[in-house]
């Protein structure tokens, strides 16, 4: 079976609208570019969405792991059909900080790259109006597979995540994957196998330590990264229920029996400190960096790993996803089952002047030819299918494809994340912290969990949204 087909049905399983907690500060819909005249060009069949060929088009793109040389690349593309566009090209860490203001004044760019922990929350933009509906564009021809519109090239699941309302706003441009990592070449220099089941982590974590090694580290300024792999156990233990409560802020639903059994096992490599000294002081670049250098056998983290680490994974590191260990044969879904969702999202504000160009921008990234440089540049996967045929995969990448083509049907995911941004970075991050740091008991930790989602709940200026499959 091949794998797109596989993230197909993946995705189309666990993907719904993502709209994340918190508004805009001030209006979105400033008055300072209501006056300007749009860019507007005649409609052909060569150029479907009425691109003014001579308009300056505005790209902001979020400097995090995947950097920014693959948008260059496909602004160069952009350029190669607009010859007369003016291609004015920015990298940020920090969205908001950068942004927020022109979205208030009414001057914002054509396309944003709305990533990272400094990104705009979209239910602020979604609520004031403040994104471009994308609709047009799926219903655009490809620019490079014939007789096909955007949206037949993408894999199902993709529209579902980026729509509100019945509007599609929000293009997530990648599909990523969540997981535990180790080094292949690490294991098979010390003879060490993965485990699948959580005893025989146990038992390799206490051989690992006893080589001087330690088994874990972590993300300490981001402990929030640890949440992924409880929970996930939790999903495995459980069943995908578990992740519908969460995501629906039920009562009760991080203090349920499963998130309970989950929360116990990972409490052993606490107390039974299976985790790099130092690492609640550590950063994802520093623990991450430690991974690499071999002072730590397993990190959690998603598929971007392999790209943000490339300038210091050591030659023949070979990283290696790989899912969570089963609990035990109790387990509702199989040791195989993984994480794996569409992200890196992608705007056209709603009053940017080229907003046709924006549009165009994203159908040059969804071409085959965009999406296959894309894979090339970053060892990510793109949200366009087939975008990896014929593409020689780094191995992490590799690992990912075929983790998930393994994975199939249990394919799982959340989105409380999305829905309300500040229940994970906020909430469940401290949480997290006080419970991978030794300082929580599991019970602790999971009623703080609960805690914040009540408190979520109860908010009647948060919108809440409901999630059914």
């Amino acid at each position: 079976m091949h794998r797109r087909d596989i993230l197909r049905r993946t995705a189309a399983a666990g993907l719904l609208a993502t709209p994340a907690a918190g508004l805009l500060t001030g209006c979105a819909t400033g008055d300072g570019g209501n006056d300007r005249d749009r860019y507007e060009g005649t409609r052909t069949t060569q150029n479907p969405l009425g691109v003014a060929e001579d308009a300056p088009l505005e790209v902001v793109i979020f400097n995090g792991g995947f950097g920014d040389d693959y948008a260059k690349a496909h602004e160069t593309m952009y350029r190669a059909t607009y010859p007369k566009a003016e291609i004015k090209h920015s990298a940020t860490q920090e969205i908001s900080k950068t942004l927020q203001p022109r979205f208030v004044d009414g001057t914002p760019p054509d396309v944003i790259n709305n990533s990272g922990a400094g990104q705009i929350d979209f239910n602020g933009l979604v609520s004031q109006g403040a994104l471009a509906d994308l609709g047009e564009l799926l219903d655009a021809p490809s620019l490079d597979i014939p007789g096909k519109t955007v949206r037949e090239t993408l894999l199902p699941g993709v529209v579902e995540i980026g729509s509100y309302n019945g509007s599609f706003l929000v293009l997530n441009y990648t599909y990523t994957a969540y997981g535990i990592w180790h080094s292949t070449k690490l294991f098979a220099d010390r003879g060490w196998e993965y485990a699948r089941t959580w005893d025989e982590h146990i038992a390799l974590c206490k051989q690992i330590k006893a080589a001087g090694i330690a088994p874990w580290t972590y993300a300490g300024a981001h402990p929030r990264y640890m949440s992924w792999p409880v929970i996930a156990t939790a999903i495995k233990f459980g069943g995908k229920e578990v992740a519908l409560a969460i995501d629906n802020l039920e009562p009760n639903a991080w203090t349920s029996d499963a998130m309970k059994t989950a929360a116990d096992a990972w409490y052993q490599i606490v107390k039974d400190r299976y985790i790099l000294d130092g690492s609640p002081g550590l950063d994802h670049v520093q623990s991450q960096t430690a991974w690499c250098q071999g002072k730590a056998a397993f990190i959690s983290c998603g598929s971007w790993l392999e790209s943000e680490q490339k300038a210091v994974t050591p030659a023949g590191f070979n990283m290696t996803i790989a899912p969570t260990p089963s609990l035990g044969a109790g387990d509702k879904l199989p040791f195989e089952a993984i994480r794996g969702t569409a992200g890196e999202p992608f705007i056209v504000p709603a009053k940017a002047r080229n907003r046709a160009g924006g549009l165009e921008y994203f159908r040059h990234m969804l071409s085959l030819a965009g999406a296959k440089d894309f894979t090339a540049k970053v060892a990510s996967l793109s949200v366009v299918a087939g975008s990896t045929d014929g593409v020689e995969l780094p191995f992490g990448l590799d690992t990912v494809s075929k983790a998930l083509d393994t994975a199939g049907d249990n394919g799982f995911n959340w989105v409380y994340n999305n829905y309300y941004r500040k229940l994970e970075r906020n909430l469940v991050d401290a949480a997290c912290g006080e419970f991978f740091s030794g300082r929580a008991t599991p019970a602790e930790f999971l009623a703080a969990c609960q805690k914040g989602a009540d408190e979520i709940a109860a908010d009647s200026s948060i919108t809440k949204y409901e999630r059914t499959a």
